[in-house]
């Protein structure tokens, strides 16, 4: 969720709202990140007769997280961006195919169903939770960078960065009487990074979770035993 899912709202918002390019180039780049998963799950699924699915997960959370970090640190020209959304798309498709077996396999047969309908079902709420979190640090991370560049007082960042976390960039700078909108998108922009070093923290931690939760009696697909459910970085 925090790798991959909520860059799926946040980037297109980004890439339109923010930094004025068209609808086309913003769908071309979401491409390089999204383009990955329709391949690598099942390349990973086939690896995972040989390799343990804890070290599949695992790494591609680690590849991911790198190119959360990646991300942060190019400036935003479409062709710095490809390469480290392609690297977060493949860290992410690793373990994005295993997921639902993982999760199916720690129960009984008979109820696979049940194994399966709860586990969409946290998935998906924890997806919007997870959004709904992000987009409120980067509001939060928005309005100290405006403050610390004496742009707007505390109450008119707050209000500035609500509006510029959801792609509004022409309002803000009406009301903070702006000749243009350039020191808004720095501000927007220094936070973006700062929240995707966040995301990169959160996607490590979950890949140690993965590794120490799954690594015990891991083994390659044909030995497997019941293992616990892979979570989304």
């Amino acid at each position: 969720a925090y790798a991959f899912v909520v860059l799926l709202v946040l980037l297109p918002i980004r890439f339109i709202g923010i930094e004025g390019m068209s609808e086309i180039k913003a769908g071309q780049l979401m491409i390089c990140l999204s383009g990955p998963l329709l391949i690598l799950p099942l390349l990973a699924g086939q690896a995972a007769r040989w390799i343990a699915p804890a070290t599949i997960c695992g790494v591609g959370l680690l590849v991911a997280a790198a190119g959360l970090v990646w991300l942060s640190r190019v400036p935003a020209a479409d062709g710095a961006l490809v390469a480290p959304l392609v690297l977060i798309g493949i860290g992410i498709a690793l373990p994005w195919g295993l997921m639902d077996g993982l999760a199916v396999s720690v129960v009984p047969k008979e109820r696979a169903g049940m194994a399966v309908g709860i586990f969409n079902t946290t998935r998906v709420a924890s997806e919007g939770v997870a959004l709904a979190i992000v987009m409120a640090v980067l509001s939060g991370f928005t309005a100290t960078q405006l403050g610390a560049q004496g742009l707007a007082s505390p109450a008119e960042a707050v209000a500035a960065a609500q509006l510029l976390a959801t792609g509004n960039i022409s309002e803000p700078v009406q009301r903070l009487h702006l000749a243009d909108a350039s020191a808004l998108v720095q501000a927007y922009e220094t936070a973006f990074d700062r929240l995707l070093i966040v995301l990169a923290t959160i996607t490590m931690l979950t890949a140690i979770v993965v590794f120490l939760g799954l690594r015990r009696g891991s083994a390659p697909e044909q030995d497997i035993a019941p293992l616990p459910a892979c979570q989304e970085g």
